[in-house]
């Protein structure tokens, strides 16, 4: 297949590679020309992927019509904050008959959308059957040394999701199927909000019961709210949930739990990012879960308390308490 991976980040830069391997012509797009010229000077990604060779066939870009036309996939690998501004342009191109996979995760500020639905928002005349969407456990810096992984992809339309299957997987990829787009796209996103309520109880020098609480109790509100907005709770017992919870969680590659974790070590959410070279997309994702809770009046007590701490200059040790002394409940 001809298959193009729009964003040059840690994550896109992988996947062009395994897209490569796995026998696609693949052409990767990175914004920035001046950066876009180096690593196709070099095939090397040193800011984002270290350490890992691009082969050379792989056509590196700056020029969205060359990466979008004609295309049969279009892999979309940007920060969800910048997502609407790519398909905005994307559309403008001939991309007839062309797959778009989202494998972001993050939830539009504002709008509260997740990719799949920015995409049906900006491009309402693209039947649903060309989208999807690809989530998991799946850490570039692991996947990009082939360290077996396994994901799931979700698609309105049954074809499509076994293309997109059959696209990615390889021996050291595997990739399951979904029909749940949404519940797939909220459990990718609201888990980056829990892992950097994690990582703020590292930093804060708390204990392993105390992060098996707050993970446990996660996929308890990953649910709670997927449920509420209509999606399968199944879903989040799966890889774009549990799965996805335990490693952003417990990983040293996370910068959702790095960022929580200096957090909790007393450092200001502004020093923080700005030290930072990649997004943690759960931090702008937490403005809108918090935002989904109020819209819909679901109680997510973990999100609500990463969401103060984030925002509101609330002490993570009063946070924490706060969660532990409310009314007592049953866990079900």
């Amino acid at each position: 297949m001809k298959i193009s991976v729009i964003g040059a980040g840690g994550w896109g830069t992988t996947l062009a590679i395994l897209l490569y391997y796995n026998g696609h012509n693949v052409t990767l797009w990175e914004f920035d020309p001046e950066y876009a010229e180096l690593i196709s000077r070099t095939r090397c990604n040193d800011t984002f992927l270290p350490g890992i060779k691009i082969p050379e066939e792989i056509m590196i870009t700056n020029s969205l019509s060359a990466a979008c036309e004609k295309q049969q996939m279009i892999v979309l690998a940007v920060p969800s904050q910048f997502m609407r501004k790519v398909i905005q342009k994307i559309k403008l191109l001939d991309i007839s008959d062309t797959i778009l996979v989202s494998v972001s995760k993050g939830i539009e500020t504002g709008t509260l959308m997740t990719i799949s639905q920015i995409i049906k928002d900006e491009m309402p005349e693209l039947p649903e059957k060309y989208i999807a969407v690809i989530s998991g456990p799946s850490h570039a810096e692991e996947v990009s040394r082939k360290i077996p992984t396994t994901v799931v992809a979700a698609s309105y339309d049954a074809f499509t999701c076994q293309e997109v299957q059959v696209a990615f997987s390889t021996s050291y990829f595997r990739v399951y199927s979904s029909s749940d787009i949404y519940g797939v796209e909220l459990g990718g996103s609201l888990k980056n909000v829990i892992a950097i309520g994690a990582g703020i109880i590292d930093g804060a020098g708390f204990g392993d019961n105390t992060k098996a609480a707050i993970m446990t109790r996660g996929v308890a509100e990953l649910s709670r709210l997927g449920t509420a907005l209509g999606t399968d709770p199944r879903t989040f017992t799966g890889l774009s949930g549990m799965g996805d919870l335990i490693v952003t969680c417990g990983s040293k590659h996370s910068r959702n739990r790095y960022v929580g974790e200096q957090i909790g070590k007393g450092l200001k959410l502004s020093e923080i990012l700005k030290s930072m070279k990649m997004v943690a997309e759960g931090v702008e994702t937490c403005r809108a879960v918090h935002q989904l809770s109020q819209k819909y009046n679901i109680e997510l007590p973990i999100a609500s308390a990463v969401y103060s701490i984030l925002f509101e200059d609330k002490d993570p040790i009063k946070a924490t308490f706060e969660l532990m002394t409310r009314e007592i409940k049953s866990e079900y």
